[in-house]
Formats: structure tokens, C-alpha cells, sequence
């Protein structure tokens, strides 16, 4: 799943780089030493505070339209991408318990198996 949430990104006035605030997810700001680099960051922080979300069941903030967006005097918009699948896969902590229903004539060899890895592996 791809999601695209508009940012603010603002000059740093005492060393180079920008500041990268998203407005539709209170809290969430980073900043690079490039604009490459915030963009970079400002997806990365993004990612990360929709799958905490995610992970806890929440529902998260439908992003703003672009147009939308104000932000101060020497800033500017920029959208950003988030790959929440791949950020998932990656920095994805939490599991989930599943339990599953087998066929009667399954169980008997699922039980007579030594460890958990070998009955999932051998029983699909």
C-alpha cells in the first residue's frame, strides 16, 4: 500500500538543510542536511508513525489535499511517497496470533513433529 501525505519543509537557518514537518500527523518531523536527504527522512519519520498506528490497531489521518496546506514565509510543500508495505516488512515488530483449523487426519503427524518450524513447514 502506497500513501502520499503532503509535508512543509523549511530552510534551516543555522546550518544547511531543511525541516520536515507533516501536518496531518501531529508530531511528526525530521529534517535532512539536503532537500534529497529530508525528503528521505520526512518519508522515513512518516512511515514510521502510521505503523505504530497500524500496529495498534488505530486508524490513521487521511492525508490533506495539497492545495490545503499553508505553511510560513520561505517554505514549501512537497508531497511525499510512503511504500508502507516495504517499511512494514522491514521495521514491522508486532505479530499476531492465528489459530488455524486443520483436517482430522493432519493433526496425529502436526503432533509427532519436534519443533513449531518443522510442523508449519511440512504441513503446507
Amino acid at each position: 500500500m502506497k500513501l502520499v501525505y503532503p509535508a512543509v519543509f523549511t530552510p534551516c537557518k543555522e546550518s544547511p538543510g531543511y525541516t520536515v514537518e507533516v501536518p496531518d500527523l501531529p508530531g511528526c518531523i525530521s529534517e535532512g542536511q539536503t532537500l534529497l536527504d529530508a525528503i528521505d527522512m520526512g518519508s522515513d519519520a512518516a512511515s514510521g508513525w502510521i505503523l505504530d498506528e497500524m500496529e495498534d490497531g488505530k486508524e490513521y489521518p487521511a492525508p490533506s489535499d495539497y492545495s490545503e496546506v499553508t505553511c510560513p514565509p520561505g517554505s514549501f510543500v512537497n508531497l511525499l511517497v510512503l511504500d508502507m508495505d516495504s517499511y512494514a516488512e522491514k521495521y514491522g515488530s508486532k505479530s499476531v496470533r492465528k489459530n488455524i483449523t486443520v483436517p482430522a487426519w493432519l493433526n496425529p503427524y502436526g503432533e509427532k513433529t519436534t519443533s513449531i518450524s518443522q510442523r508449519f513447514s511440512r504441513m503446507h
